[in-house]
């Protein structure tokens, strides 16, 4: 088992869990039945947000399973629980390299399942800036009823602060993890 130093982080911030399996081939349905289940015994857990799982693209042959807890303490009371220990055992057999997983906060999930080569840096700025620039128009527009009667430099830089705030939480939260997974076919080949 692989894991990184404990991150900073606040107790309720949202910490990301990437865990990275490679099944044998010949064990790829009992592996598909597994995860429903440890996906279930993981959702009963406190401070469990959501599961995403990216299924093997192109060439390569590995899982790679996106948790989301609030907090650190919540997803390392999972990740080291006696009910997922007893998942990995049941499953152990099938694993070509066993249970590998990494903790991490804030952005850094976007881009780089660590069992995938990191997508070309232009596939990058097509999918940032595809993201991005509708929000950029979108947001500011959205919010001019409520920023409108801000004047002045402290009035400008209150307004762009409450807009790009806006655009990296929807970023951050909503788009990124869906989007990504939506163009992960395109974006790691």
């Amino acid at each position: 088992m692989t894991t990184t130093p404990r991150p900073e982080t606040g107790a309720n911030e949202t910490v990301t869990g990437i865990i990275v399996h490679q099944p044998r081939r010949e064990a790829y349905d009992e592996y598909e039945r597994w995860l429903t289940e440890i996906r279930q015994a993981c959702r009963q857990f406190p401070g469990y947000l959501s599961t995403d799982v990216i299924r093997p693209v192109g060439g390569h042959e590995t899982y790679t399973v996106i948790i989301r807890f609030a907090g650190v303490d919540s997803l390392r009371a999972w990740i080291e629980s006696d009910v997922r220990q007893r998942f990995l055992q049941r499953i152990e057999h099938a694993l070509e390299e066993g249970d590998r997983y990494v903790i991490q906060t804030g952005l850094d999930f976007w881009f780089a399942p660590p069992a995938v080569k990191p997508p070309k840096r232009w596939k990058q700025f097509l999918l940032t800036l595809s993201a991005i620039f509708p929000l950029t128009v979108i947001v500011p527009w959205a919010l001019a009823p409520l920023l409108g009667s801000l004047h002045g430099m402290g009035g400008l830089l209150l307004g762009k602060l409450v807009a790009a705030s806006v655009i990296v939480y929807l970023m951050v939260y909503l788009i990124m993890p869906h989007y990504t997974r939506l163009v992960a076919r395109w974006l790691y080949r």
